[in-house]
């Protein structure tokens, strides 16, 4: 019945029977996009770096554990894959039954490939993510001819601090394998993930705020602490507000701010010092914020900020410790290719690299800058350095490192 509903569609002739209105609408949007029904139109596969790199930076990373751990175990059995694309509906990630990946591969649906609706038509990944809601595609709902054997269900999963659409969680097999709970499955799996994220942002707070304590009670005035994204940690001063709209980006300095007025922005860990400007002379002077990278201590490597916000440290994992010592020597700041070459000895690692710097940059926000990378030119940066040479980030191989061992580090 569906498939001659298909040809009728296509055709143009009237028919007894009609699409859901789910799928309707989402044909009446892929005709207007010019989708090929019959041969379809494949876009350029990202490149395994892009691939990659998407995967590094994607939110739904951290949500990964509790998609497969809800999707996976059965998916053999029931002759089912996993797909994960991100908001521009690359597929980021696909696991699951081996016969039908290899299947999935001849309709292109592998990882790096474009399955927005408006360029593969009505499917599971895109269609979810245009009507923000679980939708379940079944044999000829399908636009394209050749994703007519397979039935798919993807449900969006969104930012919960921003209401921001992530990507898609979906599952799809061939026609046999349908079954009417996987639609309710593959939602409710999609809400556990948001509900994870939820929960790190939770945490994330609750860190922030231990932070924030010492440094409001030492400030007078109206003040708040934010995450990167304004949702507020503490206040004092001030009634208590869940979210304040930050600029786009956040940068430090002095900004008027939506509710509050004049402000000045300063970086605080993981967060933002929004302070305000009632009564304030000037903003924060060149050089009033001062960064020690200490590298004294083995393994215990941290990187402290001394500012109008305060003072707060940060222990560095190998891998930032590396990555900050550089810049420290280079203030001029490095590429990532300059960055991939001192840190792993091969230039074409950008892809890494730049993974490795945004996580740095949760921290340090608006203390350091890209295109380079390197630390804001009005802050002071001083390098604590171990008495011996040799000492210097004992376990590291990277090129930047083991030259400074061999030559005599550098250190402000």
């Amino acid at each position: 019945m569906l498939s001659e509903v298909r040809d009728a569609r296509l055709a143009g002739r009237r028919t007894a029977r009609a699409h859901r209105p789910v799928i309707e609408q989402s044909w009446e949007r892929t005709l207007r996009s010019g989708v090929d029904p019959e041969n379809g139109v494949r876009a350029g596969l990202l490149s395994p770096d892009e691939v990659r790199r998407r995967r590094e930076e994607s939110p739904l990373r951290d949500v990964l554990p509790v998609l497969r751990e809800a999707l996976l175990p059965v998916a053999d059995a029931a002759r089912h894959i996993m797909v994960v694309a991100d908001e521009d509906g690359r597929v980021l990630w696909r696991e699951g039954c081996s016969t039908v990946l290899r299947q999935a591969d001849g309709i292109g649906f592998e990882p790096g490939a474009d399955w927005r609706e408006d360029v593969v038509g009505t499917n599971g990944v895109g269609t979810a993510a245009v009507v923000g809601r679980p939708v379940q595609v079944f044999a000829a709902e399908h636009f394209v001819r050749s994703h007519t054997a397979w039935t798919c269900a993807g449900a969006p999963i969104t930012d919960p601090r921003s209401g921001r659409l992530l990507g898609v969680v979906d599952v799809s097999g061939p026609l046999d394998t349908v079954h009417p709970a996987t639609l309710a499955w593959v939602g409710s799996v999609a809400k556990l993930a948001e509900a994870a994220l939820r929960e790190r942002h939770t945490s994330a707070l609750e860190g922030l705020r231990a932070v924030a304590a010492p440094v409001l009670a030492r400030i007078g005035g109206r003040a708040a602490v934010v995450d990167a994204d304004g949702w507020t940690a503490a206040v004092t001063g001030m009634p208590y507000t869940r979210r304040i709209a930050l600029p786009v980006p956040p940068a430090p300095g002095r900004h008027r701010l939506p509710g509050l007025g004049p402000c000045t922005l300063e970086p605080l860990a993981e967060g933002w010092l929004v302070r305000s400007s009632d009564g304030m002379a000037e903003p924060e002077a060149p050089g009033a914020t001062r960064i020690v990278l200490d590298l004294t201590r083995p393994r215990r490597w941290s990187v402290t900020v001394t500012g109008g916000a305060g003072r707060w440290s940060r222990e560095l994992s190998p891998r930032h410790a590396e990555l900050l010592y550089v810049l420290a020597v280079h203030r001029a700041g490095r590429s990532a290719s300059e960055l991939a070459q001192d840190v792993f000895g091969d230039p074409a690692r950008r892809v890494t690299v730049r993974a490795e710097m945004s996580r740095v940059r949760r921290y340090l926000g608006g203390l350091l800058e890209h295109r380079p990378y390197r630390f804001r030119e009005q802050a002071e940066v001083a390098v604590l350095l171990p008495d011996d040479p040799k000492d210097l980030l004992p376990h590291s191989t990277a090129p930047a490192v083991t030259g400074a061992r061999a030559t005599g580090p550098v250190g402000r």
